[in-house]
């Protein structure tokens, strides 16, 4: 029980700092790459495994859920980001307003990340500040 225990923590910090960084990768021009990678990993698993496990499937919601069914905790939401907001006493909207916020929240994550990482191959700024 205690290994399911741990496991229960580090879901919630792994997919607290996934979710963070989803958000704001986008701004460090050094990250940039790393963002992009998360934002594809993130993107394959709601839309390429969604398609097999139905859409937005997350595979470390799935994880950390089964970790919290071992343990007897209750899981009652089906996307990780309103279970977070009915964990903080937040879940303010529905379930779909919420999978809507996420959603455009990502899609606008994405734009930023594609910019960041290829926006140079138009002739966008990509970086902040004066250029070196």
């Amino acid at each position: 029980m205690a290994w399911y225990a741990f496991l229960n923590v580090f879901f919630f910090v792994l997919h607290g700092v996934v979710i963070v960084f989803n958000l704001t990768g986008w701004l460090s021009y050094r990250l940039r790459r790393w963002h992009l990678a998360c934002i594809l990993l993130t993107a394959g698993s709601w839309f390429l495994l969604g398609a097999f496990y139905g859409w937005g499937y997350c595979f470390l919601t799935d994880w950390h859920y089964d970790v919290r069914r071992e343990l007897g905790l209750v899981v009652d939401a089906s996307s990780y980001i309103h279970f977070l907001l009915i964990r903080m006493g937040m879940d303010w909207w529905s379930s779909s307003t919420t999978d809507i916020l996420t959603g455009v929240f990502f899609a606008i994550a994405a734009v930023l990340s594609l910019w960041r990482n290829f926006g140079h191959w138009l002739g966008l700024p990509v970086k902040f500040g004066k250029r070196n």
